[in-house]
């Protein structure tokens, strides 16, 4: 497919060509990708650039911190941040949770959670997945009781990816047992110094870490970290799961990727090497 630039989407891109070339760090550049993302505090200190300038969300809605840009020009740098070889953030916060919040959530809520998401200064993980529940994943069992003013939750995460380097984790737990399998599910926020949260790591065959299992014992969650109703937190994950599909497809960077591959194998079927070698 070829698409036509206006003059002014030639004149952002120039923009954000010239901010990326000025103020990417080299260290962030340089550092190759460890299991899905890039080092943790090389991530954060390119979350931190791009806050500061206000281009840290641009899907977001500019009453919550977005940049006001178009389709266009969020294409565009999207591209220019995989050309630069810019590491991608963290999408959990950004391009997840931090949507339901300021979409479902009540006004408590968007106050204590998304100027931290914002910022980078706080990361998140996705509690989806379980040992029984993954491509089923309205299966899951997982439980939030009631309790008061708290949710005891117990049960198993699984494939959580950074887990150990998380903040905080949205969950989908199980409030309801009686109910129809997907009417039976609530969206929790909950902070990973909770007492009763256990990450354990796996260890890929490569020797990374980057996916865990998470237990919960006797967790308890505050009510007021619920999102929207109870039992409808199906709901908020199918919109989560848009955003999800949506936003992080690395398409820029499978683009650039395969151009790569496509000039090796032109050098190669021509006698030379990449790079003069």
């Amino acid at each position: 497919m070829n698409i036509d630039f206006t003059p002014e989407d030639e004149a952002f891109r120039d923009e954000a060509r010239g901010f990326i070339a000025a103020n990417l760090p080299p260290e962030c550049a340089d550092s190759p990708a460890l299991g899905v993302m890039t080092d943790k505090s090389v991530v954060k200190l390119w979350h931190k650039t791009l806050y500061e300038k206000g281009w840290a969300a641009p899907a977001w809605p500019e009453a919550y911190g977005g940049t006001g840009w178009n389709a266009t020009q969020r294409f565009i740098f999207n591209e220019e941040i995989a050309r630069a070889n810019a590491p991608r953030l963290m999408p959990f916060g950004l391009t997840m949770v931090g949507p339901v919040i300021y979409t479902f959530g009540n006004a408590e809520q968007k106050s204590r959670h998304l100027q931290g998401i914002l910022s980078g200064d706080v990361w998140w993980c996705q509690g989806y997945s379980e040992p029984g529940a993954g491509s089923d994943l309205a299966s899951l069992k997982t439980m939030a009781v009631r309790d008061g003013d708290h949710y005891v939750v117990n049960g198993q995460k699984i494939w959580t990816s950074y887990a150990h380097e998380a903040d905080w984790i949205f969950c989908l737990v199980r409030t309801e047992q009686s109910a129809k399998r997907q009417e039976g599910i609530s969206f929790l926020l909950i902070d990973m110094r909770t007492p009763g949260i256990e990450v354990r790591p796996i260890i890929s065959i490569a020797g990374l870490h980057h996916l865990n299992e998470v237990f919960f014992t006797d967790v308890k969650v505050p009510v007021q970290n619920l999102i929207g109703e109870e039992n409808k937190g199906w709901t908020y994950a199918k919109y989560l799961l848009v955003q999800e599909r949506t936003s992080i497809g690395g398409v820029p960077e499978s683009r650039k990727k395969a151009a790569h591959i496509k000039a090796i194998a032109r050098a190669e079927r021509n006698g030379t090497r990449m790079g003069g070698r």
